[in-house]
């Protein structure tokens, strides 16, 4: 299954691993507690929340798998060294630097950046693995 020089199926896949990541990222073993507090919020009004949520998530882990895919064909092919670079250099330059402005001019503490931005930058690190190696 490829789209031009793109393996659907490895996209698919690194979209389905990211929701996991979340999925264990944001536990109670893990950060679900200190996000929580963070955000003003309870488990029950965020299981309350719209399923919807969860469609908007895996849609735009889709788009981010196949634009990390893209960029690795761009860069030269896929491999597991570029894929990891790739997945560090996307998160520095767009996603930690940006979120970070947001953050501040929001006044959201430090912690909440740390622990949303380290689930972008291990769901980036885990597509550049599952993308770099999956040819």
């Amino acid at each position: 299954m490829e789209f031009g020089t793109i393996n659907i199926l490895a996209v698919v896949v690194s979209a389905i691993a990211a929701i996991l990541v979340g999925f264990i990222w944001f536990s109670p073993p893990l950060f679900e507690k200190a996000w929580l507090e963070d955000i003003g919020r309870t488990r029950e009004q965020i299981e309350g929340d719209s399923p919807l949520k969860y469609l908007v998530a895996f849609i735009g882990s889709l788009l981010m798998a196949y634009i990390v895919a893209r960029l690795l064909d761009l860069v030269g092919g896929p491999s597991l060294e570029m894929g990891i670079l790739l997945a560090v250099v996307v998160w520095v330059a767009f996603v930690a630097a940006t979120s970070a402005a947001n953050f501040a001019f929001a006044g959201r503490p430090v912690r909440l950046w740390l622990i949303e931005n380290g689930n972008h930058l291990l769901t980036l690190l885990v597509m550049g693995v599952i993308l770099g190696v999956w040819v």
